[in-house]
């Protein structure tokens, strides 16, 4: 779901974690045994009792071992009572963790992910996806079916379903979805609902508009000197679970954006990952404005919805003054 390289910036997190809290115990027991001199005198003579009792156990004494837990034990409570009875927590040199599930390590005992870790992984996976700002208002449950009537209703509803039913069969059913139909209609909105959730799921999910895909490609090909970089853009691009390219037709198209367009489709549907494409344009105009091979990858592979009714985006701009 995510890179190499996100993985390495999470593990290298956890190291910064478990460094920080150690710290923060390490400072405690300077502070602990500056204030209460007994408790180091204590902490000392456990140290000390360890020792004995092992020489003992390794002469073989068979109650060595018992006399020492009970000892420990005994000069554990007393710690823990001078601890709370200078004000302080009996658990305050305990280990500090951040996440005490997992000790800080992200995984859990049986080595499964542990919470903490899987979401860290949401966190890069929405950052890789430009939209962290966006879906904070741009998802289900800010969808409203009042800006729209009739028809363009009925039209609304059955590409929400849909959308609904992406989600639900994505992992095991590969689908691509193509919103097309006039500006402000909802295309971009319910692109943008399906990115989020499948981001709480743990897919990797890019996003970008049209242009400035195109311009970030043209920009690694013609002016970035950086291979390395080209060929890890690339690689995301075309393995990401889900990419979302809206807006399409709002670049200015030649033949190298429209290579680089049936490349991109070409390959994630030979390798069945799931693309969602919006556009203004009419099926007729998406002909007129692409070649024919990348017109009939579209059609061939894509389920189409349309939208149609008011712009929403200007109607909430004049009636929300």
């Amino acid at each position: 779901m995510i890179t190499n390289s996100q993985y390495q910036a999470i593990i290298t997190e956890y190291d910064r974690i478990r460094t920080a809290n150690r710290h923060v115990l390490e400072d405690r027991k300077k502070e602990i045994f500056a204030r209460i001199p007994e408790y180091k005198e204590i902490s000392d003579s456990i140290s000390s009792l360890c020792i004995a009792r092992g020489k003992q156990m390794l002469l073989g004494d068979g109650s060595a071992l018992d006399e020492m837990k009970k000892e420990l034990h005994a000069l554990s409570e007393k710690k823990a009572k001078l601890l709370t009875e200078n004000g302080y927590p009996a658990d305050y040199l305990e280990p500090v963790y951040t996440c005490k599930d997992c000790q800080d390590t992200g995984y859990l005992p049986d080595k499964s992910k542990c919470r903490c870790m899987k979401q860290k992984m949401i966190a890069h996976l929405y950052e890789q996806s430009g939209l962290m700002t966006l879906l904070q208002t741009e998802n289900f449950d800010h969808l409203s079916m009042e800006y729209y009537d009739g028809e363009d209703r009925l039209k609304f509803e059955k590409a929400v379903q849909s959308a609904r039913n992406f989600i639900e069969g994505f992992g095991s059913h590969y689908r691509n979805l193509f919103f097309c139909g006039t500006v402000g209609t909802g295309k971009s909105f319910l692109s943008c609902c399906i990115a989020k959730e499948l981001l709480e799921q743990g897919y990797s999910v890019m996003y970008f508009s049209a242009g400035a895909l195109f311009d970030k490609i043209a920009e690694f090909t013609f002016r970035n000197k950086d291979k390395e970089a080209l060929a890890q853009f690339k690689h995301d691009l075309l393995g990401c679970d889900l990419l979302i390219i809206d807006d399409l037709g709002t670049e200015i198209v030649n033949s190298f954006i429209t290579s680089e367009l049936f490349s991109c489709l070409n390959e994630r549907h030979l390798h069945r990952k799931s693309t969602i494409v919006s556009s203004n344009l009419s099926i007729e105009e998406l002909r007129e404005y692409y070649s024919d091979r990348v017109f009939s990858r579209m059609i061939s592979n894509f389920d189409f919805l349309k939208f149609t009714g008011q712009d929403i985006r200007k109607y909430k701009k004049f009636n929300h003054q």
